[in-house]
């Protein structure tokens, strides 16, 4: 069975940061920040802002997108304009539960956006877990813009 939490977000966190946690952060969506998630998923993204945590160039994200029927939960670490890590924190799915292994999530590994808010490279697919595959790019995809537009907020500052 493929359903399960297999990282809870504090692990995510402090994995991430090697136990030096920096502090949670907000970000507000704007209506062009809102108008690419939206581009990006297909969809109006369901929140008016989310939370992340950012230590220099590094920020990690939470973000769930719907697989098939379901969220999937994932943590998304961004290290300049490039990704640095995507894991699978919970899948609820029963099926496509495949996208957790590091044989998947590797293929994100710094990967940057190309135009239109899309990866710059191609994701090999999962045979029976297409609908799965697409919600984990899309998320990398969203990460990305959020972290640009964080690294803009902080360059105007």
């Amino acid at each position: 069975m493929a359903r399960g939490t297999y990282l809870t977000v504090p692990e995510f966190v402090s994995s991430t940061f090697r136990g030096s946690e920096p502090p949670l952060k907000t970000l507000w969506l704007s209506g062009e920040l809102q108008q690419r998630l939206h581009k990006v998923f297909g969809h109006p993204y369901k929140s008016l802002r989310l939370r992340y945590w950012q230590q220099d160039a590094k920020s990690a994200w939470v973000l769930e997108e719907i697989g098939k029927e379901l969220p999937i939960t994932l943590g998304v670490v961004v290290n300049g304009a490039s990704i640095e890590q995507i894991r699978i924190l919970t899948y609820r799915e029963s099926r496509g539960g495949e996208v957790r292994h590091p044989f998947f999530t590797e293929q994100f590994e710094g990967a940057q956006l190309g135009a239109d808010d899309t990866l710059d490279r191609q994701i090999d697919g999962i045979t029976g877990a297409t609908l799965s595959v697409r919600a984990v790019t899309r998320v990398a995809e969203a990460a990305l813009v959020l972290a640009a537009a964080v690294a803009d907020k902080d360059a105007v500052q």
